[in-house]
């Protein structure tokens, strides 16, 4: 929950006041901050500038039209005035006026919008030789406290491989070589079972048809509807069944389902048969004389992977816990659709990459695509909230983007002209933005320093958990043959 100290409706005190003479346009900028979660700017540009700005207008024009009599570029301010509409023109100014003086606020005053910033409904017109005065308001982010400022204590594996991660290493491999057998049991299939059917079709899903076909009864099994897999379960060996289900999408603002009906053939069961690891098995089917050499190169390659994911690995661990220190109830829309923006972008990307689109994507996990959406909305929301919690303990802790960050941030990029791009960034009002994130990836760096590590074999433990549950229903079994036998 955000926190304030002052009543209800109560303004605070300015946040920065500045009189900029050497930027694009000579402006003075006083600005507050209200309780509604935005920033509302007094702007003032100066006569001279007004003054370019509806001479740069006046000019534009003149060269864009064709003024009957005049030469391009050379048609006197009354013609233009007359034929185009001097109020029209002045407009104009105001307009590209505007559009040049947000960046440069939003720069002096080292914001990063939620929204578009507004001028109002109707901004005044520029007037020649006099001071230009407007209001512009932006939407922030509210301002944010922690439970505890003091870096997290967190998890991590060990430097080195245990024997719990070679191990699980090395099923992995030998799940390579599993076969599926027939299982005998007279027993209904189960969610997580494999199976082999034949499908026959009988509505829309000749897809879907073919004999003994082998699926796995996963919701989320690749290709496979959930709507099927639900149908199949409970099913045994021998039975038929007809199965039906509907599906439904949008396209041009309408509705439009399809029905699926097939028969379904239980024909088999079937049980994974995984190798036993023998040094045999290791040498015809990994390379290695022996069990003790894979398990040695096993270790090697884990270990080298950990020299590359534990350093992010920690960072991750201590951000999200950071995050869930957070005072914050809902974080705002505006800022939640921009950061699932950038995450759609950044899978999008990935997928491009490896040369799949979203639709191939989605089909290969037999995923829908709200489904979709809704994981990546619960994505956006988490690192939504560790971002705000970065920016609380950064201002917490006073870090700051200076210029000199800038530089490197943009030399690290591999920009030839740094200068140039930098004055591209202020000019575009971009440069808010990269100080935010500069100021987050301190806060990332000292919480990495600062986080007491207490070093856990996960592994092991999630094994043994595992071991555990299996082991219980055995156990009650036992125990209540006991309570029988008494």
């Amino acid at each position: 929950m955000v926190t304030s100290s002052k009543p209800h409706g109560a303004r605070q005190p300015p946040l920065a006041a500045h009189e900029n003479t050497g930027g694009t346009l000579n402006i003075t900028v006083t600005a507050e901050r209200t309780e509604a979660d935005k920033v509302v700017a007094q702007i003032t540009v100066a006569a001279a500038d007004v003054d370019k700005a509806i001479d740069k207008t006046y000019k534009d024009i003149a060269y864009r039209y064709n003024f009957q009599g005049f030469r391009r570029g050379r048609t006197p301010r009354p013609v233009i005035d007359g034929i185009i509409g001097k109020e029209a023109v002045l407009a104009q100014a105001t307009n590209d006026l505007l559009n040049d003086l947000q960046p440069q606020v939003l720069d002096e005053l080292d914001l990063v919008p939620m929204d578009q910033p507004s001028f109002g409904d109707d901004p005044a017109l520029l007037v020649q030789g006099t001071d230009y005065q407007v209001e512009m308001t932006v939407d922030v982010m509210p301002e944010c406290e922690l439970d505890d400022y003091d870096a997290p204590a967190i998890n991590m594996p060990p430097e080195e491989a245990t024997e719990a991660e070679i191990d699980q290493q090395i099923e992995q491999l030998l799940s390579y070589q599993t076969t599926f057998e027939d299982d005998d049991t007279d027993r209904p299939c189960e969610e997580g079972d494999v199976v082999a059917c034949d499908i026959a079709d009988k509505e829309g899903a000749a897809h879907l048809a073919g004999k003994n076909r082998t699926l796995s009864l996963n919701p989320m099994g690749a290709g496979v509807p959930e709507e099927l897999v639900q149908g199949i379960v409970g099913m045994k060996a021998g039975e038929t069944k007809e199965i039906s289900w509907t599906h439904s999408h949008t396209h041009e603002d309408e509705v439009h389902e399809h029905t699926f009906t097939v028969e379904v053939t239980l024909n088999s069961i079937k049980k994974a048969v995984t190798p036993e690891l023998t040094d045999e098995l290791a040498k015809n089917s990994f390379g290695f004389d022996t069990i003790a050499e894979l398990r040695d190169a096993v270790k090697e390659e884990i270990e080298e992977d950990k020299v590359r994911s534990l350093p992010r690995l920690k960072e991750d661990r201590a951000v999200e816990a950071l995050g869930e220190r957070l005072q914050l109830e809902e974080v705002p829309e505006p800022f939640l659709n921009q950061v699932m923006n950038e995450l759609a972008n950044e899978f999008l990307q990935q997928l491009q990459r490896q040369g799949m689109s979203l639709d191939m994507y989605l089909g290969a996990r037999g995923m829908k695509t709200e489904d979709f959406m809704g994981d990546l909305r619960r994505q956006a929301m988490d690192r939504a909230r560790q971002s705000v919690a970065l920016d609380a303990l950064a201002k917490k802790l006073g870090l700051v983007a200076t210029s000199d960050d800038v530089r490197a941030e943009v030399e690290k990029a591999g920009v030839e002209d740094v200068d140039g791009m930098v004055e591209q960034l202020t000019t575009e009002g971009r440069l808010p933005s990269i100080r935010e994130a500069i100021r987050r990836s301190k806060a990332v760096d000292w919480l990495v320093e600062h986080a007491p590590v207490t070093i856990v074999d996960e592994i092991a433990e999630r094994r043994g958990a595992s071991d555990a549950d299996e082991a219980a229903p055995e156990a009650k079994a036992a125990e209540a043959e006991e309570a029988d036998a008494e």
